[in-house]
């Protein structure tokens, strides 16, 4: 089987989180990636556990399938030569450390663009290559400065981080989109160029609706647990036995909801009628809904209000995450093949493609081991 990126070939010297997830997704669509890994230590996630599978941090695992791993001193003169030798023959190269240190090792975009003027060359940086080189990148810092901290958590408690380093996936995602659309453009026209991603604005930009509350209307948001700041009813409520989501995005739903607790009075009300009216008067809603809930535990609510097309259910934890999706018929897991004839259980690429689906040849490798230095040419639809 042909993949979409069969052609394309990846040096990455990042490591962590947001850089390896980045050239995990090129890998999975078909990129030849090799991952530069220092003397000894490799990664720092492979030390990032428990949990251990196969003797490796489930972290690290997390985010390094179909990749060979090169064992390089980047601060050799040796290392930095076998580092360029491979840059000079790649597509791309991907790195995130601080700015300038690649450019110290001789590896910058300008030294390697002269030798591979179709490179594209991707940084990751946490807040730029300006006034804030010098700060750490690290996503539980830019979670708090970058202002998600402030708006989640309870109104009352302290500021909480999410429960992922999300920032890092964010900026991920937006660092493979800005490679291949480098790569686009240097299939069109043979010139390569630099992609500059930092976390901050990763961040930024991801905040999405609560970014343009303050950018356009000067609104600052607070925390407010798990309420919404533009729409209610959305939001966890208890029941008579366990909590219950209730996400309504509309009137029609919001009727159906009134409804299907019986008050269907609710929804003529003129305090809830409109969205609009129901945020201005969130607090008598939620107790009027609080009150009809209670009446039955959450396991029956959430059948009664799917049957009305109501958005609701109940929080499940990972384990219920992937039993769902999996009933869904979604198959979130898949075998990946180790070289010693096991195999690793790890998520699925999202993506779906009915030409070019993900691949999944290899787990992530041991350090210094080369998978595809094994696996025989694909070929064929």
């Amino acid at each position: 089987m042909t993949h979409a990126l069969d052609d394309l070939r990846v040096v990455d010297f990042s490591r962590v989180l947001a850089g390896p997830l980045a050239t995990m997704i090129l890998a999975d669509l078909g990129a030849t990636v090799t991952k530069i890994e220092r003397p000894g230590t490799g990664d720092d996630t492979r030390a990032w556990g428990p949990p251990y599978d196969a003797g490796q941090a489930t972290y690290y695992q997390s985010v390094n399938r179909n990749k060979d791993s090169v064992v390089l001193d980047l601060g050799t003169p040796e290392g930095a030569a076998r580092a360029r030798e491979l840059a000079a023959g790649a597509d791309v190269v991907v790195e995130n450390f601080r700015p300038g240190v690649m450019d110290r090792l001789g590896l910058g975009y300008e030294t390697l663009s002269t030798a591979n003027p179709g490179l594209v060359y991707c940084s990751i940086t946490g807040f730029g290559a300006g006034a804030g080189a010098a700060l750490p990148g690290y996503d539980l810092l830019i979670q708090a400065l970058g202002g998600l901290m402030s708006i989640t958590g309870r109104p009352d408690g302290e500021p909480q981080k999410a429960g992922v380093a999300l920032v890092d996936v964010i900026s991920g995602l937006f660092a493979s989109v800005g490679v291949l659309t480098a790569v686009r453009h240097r299939d069109r026209t043979g010139q390569g160029q630099r992609v500059e991603v930092n976390l901050l604005s990763c961040l930024l930009a991801a905040l999405v609706n609560q970014g343009s509350a303050y950018t356009l209307a000067g609104q600052v948001a607070g925390r407010m647990g798990n309420a919404h700041p533009s729409v209610a009813p959305y939001e966890l409520l208890p029941t008579g036995d366990g909590d219950l989501v209730v996400a309504v995005g509309n009137d029609r739903q919001f009727a159906a909801l009134a409804q299907a607790v019986g008050r269907p009075e609710v929804a003529a009300d003129d305090r809830f009628r409109t969205n609009d009216a129901r945020v201005a008067h969130r607090d008598e809603l939620r107790r009027i809904l609080v009150d009809a809930l209670a009446a039955k535990p959450a396991a029956v609510w959430v059948p009664a209000l799917s049957e009305a097309r109501v958005p609701a259910g109940q929080v499940n934890d990972i384990a219920g995450a992937f039993d769902l999706a999996g009933s869904l018929g979604l198959d979130p897991i898949v075998e990946v093949p180790r070289g010693d004839g096991t195999v690793a259980r790890l998520t699925r690429n999202p993506i779906g493609l009915s030409a070019t689906p993900p691949a999944y040849r290899s787990a992530p490798p041991s350090l210094g081991e080369s998978p595809s230095a094994n696996r025989p040419v694909e070929t064929g639809p």
